[in-house]
C-alpha cells in the first residue's frame, strides 16, 4: 500500500511496495520507465527521458524481485485517463529487502563470446556474450586484450541497458582482470 511523505510543502513522495514486472520502452528503444504488481494492482513509474542512470539502474532488475520505489504522483494527462496509477520515479528504496546499488558503476558481467562487435568504420570495438551482453572495449582495448570466440570473460565497468532489451553495455574498466584504457 502506498505511503506518502513530504517531499517539500506541496510534494508528497510515495512509497510503494511491489513485485518487478518489467521495464518500459520509448518508441526510440530506450528505458522510460518500469511496472510493478502491488498486490495484483499495475502501477507504473517513469523516468525522465534524460536520467541515464534510473534508466540504466531499472535496467537491472528481473522479473519478480520485491521492491519499493518512491516515486510523486504524475498529473492527469491531456490525452486521457491511464489503465492504472502513475508515478514520476524518484528513487528505488530497496530490492528483495536490501538497499539496492546506487550507482551502475562497477557492474559486473560474465559470460563466454560469442561474437566480436564492430565499430562502424568495420574495427572490432568488443565483444558479445552468451549471457546477451555487449563488451565495450574500443578497437584499442580489443586488439589489447586478445579476446578469441569461447573465452571465458568477467568484465567490469559502467552499465546501460541495450536499446532492443537484449542485455546490456557494460563500458568495460576492466576485462579478466585487465585494466582498459578510456
Amino acid at each position: 500500500m502506498p505511503s506518502p511523505q513530504s517531499l517539500s510543502d506541496d510534494v508528497d513522495v510515495w512509497s510503494v511496495e511491489g513485485r518487478f514486472q518489467h521495464v518500459i520502452y520509448s518508441p526510440k528503444g530506450t528505458v522510460e520507465g518500469m511496472l510493478i504488481d502491488t498486490n495484483d494492482v499495475l502501477t507504473q513509474f517513469v523516468v525522465d527521458g534524460h536520467d541515464a542512470a534510473s534508466a540504466a539502474l531499472l535496467g537491472t532488475l528481473r522479473t519478480g524481485q520485491r521492491l519499493v520505489v518512491e516515486g510523486t504522483e504524475t498529473a492527469p494527462s491531456p490525452k486521457g485517463d491511464a489503465a492504472h496509477t502513475v508515478y514520476r520515479f524518484e528513487r528505488l528504496a530497496s530490492v528483495d529487502g536490501r538497499e539496492p546499488v546506487s550507482s551502475p558503476a562497477s557492474t559486473v558481467s560474465e559470460g563466454q563470446v560469442v561474437r566480436f562487435n564492430y565499430a562502424r568504420h568495420g574495427e572490432a570495438n568488443g565483444v558479445v556474450l552468451d549471457n546477451g551482453d555487449f563488451v565495450h572495449t574500443r578497437p584499442d582495448g580489443f586488439a589489447a586484450l586478445g579476446l578469441r570466440l569461447g573465452e571465458d570473460v568477467l568484465a567490469e565497468g559502467d552499465m546501460r541497458p541495450l536499446a532492443d532489451g537484449s542485455g546490456r553495455v557494460i563500458e568495460a574498466c576492466f576485462v579478466n582482470g585487465r585494466s582498459i584504457e578510456r
